[in-house]
């Protein structure tokens, strides 16, 4: 196992009715600015139960957050933060929502163009503003750690930061919130997390069994709870496992003291810049490409992954392989992600355009021993057609 350093300090309120509690973690003198994305809070009654625990607060809002938070939207958030003296934020909604909270957090006091909080992975931030989440769609663990990306169409990018500065002071998780979420937000979510979970987990070996257990047992659970949500939208105890293992994924336990990959995000980054994808579509579309493409350097974790997480064991090592990928692709297609290119229309001819990004972007060397070089990841998408 690797030297580490892991600090969580966001406090988590976990279960129904925690909302009620949220006045108790802001200040009373606090101004605050609600964030959110395209309304569906107030359809699930989220948004009244918010503004009645602030009741007595100055509260202010910026709805309009995209499911890919864009660089032009949150910067217009940033603008009436500095006119309206605004001090505190609060993110209602999914990972999306808390991602571009971040970004807004990091740039209203960031000395230059705030774009370089981009471009340098947030490298650059000295201090944010405070910030909480009430959480509403499980998928990304960003209500537990310091990480967040923005795209910005109009440069055909999607980057990523993360800042010791960034993390939520608190996050309010409520598994009934989740009930109203239609059928692909549950499909994505799942999904997602199960990547997030599969980047620290299979890379090779280093002795960390506290960590490989943690991450066997997070994906086990999403692949017996992900299709029973589809069936059983209003079952609570299915909806909080789920819950609490996308935030597990992504809360920086799993990953210490071991190497991470990340090459399956990086690629599907460029996949939603370019043809619109949903996050988690790309990744059901690039991880078990990924992993056929991989399949020598990750030899001994997908072996283990295939005993452990599936059950397989019979057959020779290269057969007990070949099952372990078909089986993450039936479960990413049971959970209704399909995992090809070419079941979204996009052709070979796109091959070339998403390898000039990643260059573009400086995504040339991917992956846990960055092995993972461009004509690589020309294999991994000719794979995924």
């Amino acid at each position: 196992m690797y030297n580490f350093q892991l600090h969580t300090p966001t406090k988590i309120l976990f279960g129904q009715n925690q909302i009620s509690a949220l006045a108790n973690e802001i200040p009373k003198d606090a101004r605050i600015l609600m964030l959110y994305g395209g309304g569906s809070i107030k359809k699930n009654g989220v948004y009244d139960s918010v503004l009645a625990s602030l009741n007595g607060f100055h509260v202010e809002e910026f709805s309009g957050i995209e499911a890919n938070p864009t660089y032009d939207t949150l910067m217009k958030a940033v603008e009436m933060i500095r006119k309206n003296k605004l001090d505190f934020l609060l993110a209602v909604g999914g990972g999306s929502v808390i991602d571009g909270t971040k970004f807004v957090a990091a740039a209203v006091n960031y000395p230059s163009d705030p774009w370089e909080i981009l471009t340098t992975r947030g490298t650059n931030i000295t201090n944010a503003l405070p910030f909480g989440s009430v959480l509403t769609l499980p998928a990304t663990g960003s209500e537990m750690n310091s990480g967040s990306v923005i795209s910005r169409p109009s440069l055909g990018a999607k980057l990523s930061f993360m800042s010791k500065h960034c993390f939520p002071l608190f996050s309010i998780l409520d598994p009934t919130t989740t009930y109203s979420l239609p059928k692909r937000q549950i499909a994505n979510g799942v999904v997602d997390a199960f990547v997030h979970t599969i980047e620290q987990y299979l890379t090779f070996p280093v002795n960390a069994p506290i960590q490989d257990r943690f991450a066997e047992g997070i994906l086990i659970t999403l692949i017996e709870e992900g299709p029973k949500a589809l069936t059983t939208p209003e079952n609570y105890e299915i909806r909080a496992n789920i819950m609490w293992a996308a935030t597990m994924a992504l809360n920086g336990l799993i990953g210490a003291g071991v190497p991470q990959d990340w090459a399956t995000h990086m690629i599907g980054h460029e996949l939603t810049a370019l043809h619109g994808l949903d996050h988690a579509q790309t990744l059901a579309i690039i991880l078990p490409a990924l992993i056929d493409t991989m399949r020598q350097n990750k030899h001994a974790k997908i072996l283990q992954y295939a005993e452990r997480v599936f059950g397989i064991t019979d057959g020779s090592e290269e057969e007990r392989i070949n099952r372990a990928i078909e089986a993450t692709k039936h479960f990413f297609e049971q959970m209704g992600n399909p995992t090809t290119l070419s079941a979204y229309g996009i052709e070979r001819t796109s091959i070339p355009k998403l390898l000039a990004k990643l260059k573009e972007h400086g995504m040339t060397q991917l992956g846990e021993k960055q092995d993972i070089t461009l004509e690589i990841s020309q294999t991994i998408l000719e794979k995924a057609l």
